[in-house]
């Protein structure tokens, strides 16, 4: 059988990445009793994927991870191949999730799951045929069969029964799927699913290219020696050490006014840079950052020793705002200490990323102050467990 997602549309690349896992962790509750294959969502118009005259819709995983490191923690396919082995575009049960009308009251804490009227208005509507018809990820001709509301309140296995028992569709689509919690965040299969989501290796080549030329960086020197195979790679804390360059992720765009609190002035942001570089004694920043033209220039003229990735139109044709993203992210999480922005997700999956790699935890959970912030405490961190 068939499990398919999506998310809602506002949420970002790397909140996706999350959603990712918590439904892994549903899939694999469904493996114990019956076969089913995990369909991957297309991926594509992202608020985030701003670049004009780009396509960047209907985007396969591949181009972003490695499937087959993805497959030895679940079965997992393309959305094209399930096109081909189902028979037609055709999604036979639509599962919309959704809060509880009521809401949630104090007191103990429960798990539930029911059918319900549904609460908002659907993002599908009926043609002639009877058919449902909405995003489906840019897949046009794709239709669903029935579409119902589920009034969920728990984590990502609560839904298994349901899917068990309540349907005998051979596929089954969960939409709004981040109204799933994750079954054990932080444990042995969170870790097992986030490690899976190993980066194509083409981005990954290209990171290290930018390492080795522009930042004097490379795995042998910085001891973060990577294996293939992601079952296979078991470091320990603090063995990395990194490249000889400060790694900073600082959100601007929507966060300036989103998290005004937690983001700070451009000034504010170098001040914090330089000090960092001269405590560690680095010479250069690689600096990830969603800022307009004119805040970078700007950054450019006080920080002379900043380095970015800068790609080509070619290479933005070629990778996609997306793979742009993950080089930012890989070259990060090698730097000797990195330090990012206060709540954004794209900062978490660095941290993960360098959790992965062995580096230390103080070298990696830091992040910026807002210019108001009297007491900034590093980000909670976890030990990964193999």
């Amino acid at each position: 059988r068939y499990l398919l997602y999506d998310v809602n549309p506002p949420e970002g690349f790397n909140l996706r990445r999350d959603v990712y896992i918590r439904i892994a962790s549903l899939l694999k509750t469904l493996l114990k009793t019956e076969a089913w294959v995990l369909v991957l969502p297309p991926w594509g118009r992202l608020y985030h994927w701003q670049t004009p005259d780009i396509h960047q819709v209907r985007i396969p995983w591949s181009e972003f991870f490695d499937l087959p490191s993805l497959d030895k923690n679940i079965p997992v396919i393309e959305y094209e191949q399930f096109l081909a082995e189902s028979g037609g575009p055709f999604i036979e049960q639509v599962y919309v999730l959704q809060s509880y009308a009521e809401g949630w009251k104090e007191g103990t804490w429960e798990e539930k799951i029911d059918e319900r009227p549904c609460i908002d208005q659907l993002m599908y509507s009926k043609d002639k045929h009877d058919y449902y018809r909405g995003w489906f990820w840019g897949y046009e001709e794709t239709r669903g069969l029935n579409v119902s509301c589920l009034s969920v309140q728990g984590s990502a296995s609560i839904i298994a029964p349901v899917l068990l028992s309540n349907t005998s569709a051979r596929s089954v689509m969960l939409d709004r799927a981040e109204n799933l919690l994750h079954d054990h965040y932080g444990g042995r299969d969170y870790w097992n699913t986030r490690r899976s989501m190993v980066f194509a290796k083409h981005l990954r080549v290209v990171g290290d290219e930018f390492r080795r030329k522009y930042l004097q960086s490379t795995d042998e020197a910085d001891r973060t020696h990577y294996n293939e195979d992601w079952t296979q790679m078991k470091v320990k804390l603090g063995t990395a050490i990194g490249g000889p360059y400060l790694g900073v992720h600082l959100r601007r765009k929507d966060f300036i006014w989103g998290h005004r609190e937690d983001v700070p002035s451009l000034h504010g942001a170098v001040k914090k840079i330089r000090s960092l570089m001269e405590r560690h004694k680095l010479k250069r920043v690689f600096i990830a950052t969603d800022a307009i033209v004119e805040e970078t220039e700007e950054l450019k003229k006080l920080l002379p020793e900043m380095v970015r990735f800068e790609p080509t139109w070619e290479e933005l044709e070629l990778y996609k705002d997306g793979g742009i993203a993950i080089i930012d992210q890989w070259v990060c999480a090698h730097a000797r200490y990195f330090t990012g922005t206060s709540v954004s997700t794209f900062s978490f999956r660095i941290h993960e990323e360098r959790e992965i790699l062995g580096f230390d935890p103080k070298t990696t959970y830091n992040r910026f102050c807002g210019a108001k912030e009297r007491n900034c405490e590093q980000p909670t961190h976890w030990k990964i467990i193999y």
